[in-house]
């Protein structure tokens, strides 16, 4: 059974880290842990919260084409493993107006001053082409999308 957009979206936002993978120098491809607050929209998008000063600010200012990987927990006694793989364009936003359609109390933890952080700011993730993997089954979904 093919796997709709909606679906893999809705799965991933059962799974509250993921690997954001950058370009950095160089070309070396770097990767980091990162939460996205169990926050993705219907077409895959992703948002996450960081500060100015990270190297991953520097890697998508300098090249925005971004991946990010996903697991789901497989469990004991045959439940399936389920992973997901976006490729995507990653855009740096630093509106304080748009911090506050995706803040949640969770972030007051890494962001002791909330919204008013120095340097705070918002990545948010398109995607364009999400590949998944749901035990056996395997599947891809290509977006069109401009920019």
């Amino acid at each position: 059974m093919t796997k709709t957009l909606a679906d893999l979206s809705e799965k991933m936002r059962g799974i509250d880290f993921c690997m954001l993978n950058t370009h950095g120098l160089e070309g070396a491809i770097t990767a980091r842990p990162m939460s996205n607050n169990r926050e993705v929209g219907p077409q895959g998008d992703t948002i996450f919260f960081t500060c100015e000063n990270a190297l991953m600010v520097g890697d998508i200012a300098r090249n925005p084409h971004v991946s990010l990987t996903f697991q789901g927990k497989a469990g004991m006694f045959g439940a399936r493993p389920f992973f997901v793989a976006i490729d995507g364009h990653a855009e740096l936003i630093r509106e304080k107006e748009q911090f506050a359609a995706h803040w949640t109390s969770g972030l007051d933890r890494w962001f002791k001053q909330g919204m008013d952080t120095p340097g705070l700011l918002m990545i948010h993730v398109r995607a364009r082409r999400v590949h998944y993997w749901d035990g056996e089954e395997e599947g891809e979904v290509q977006l069109e999308r401009v920019g």
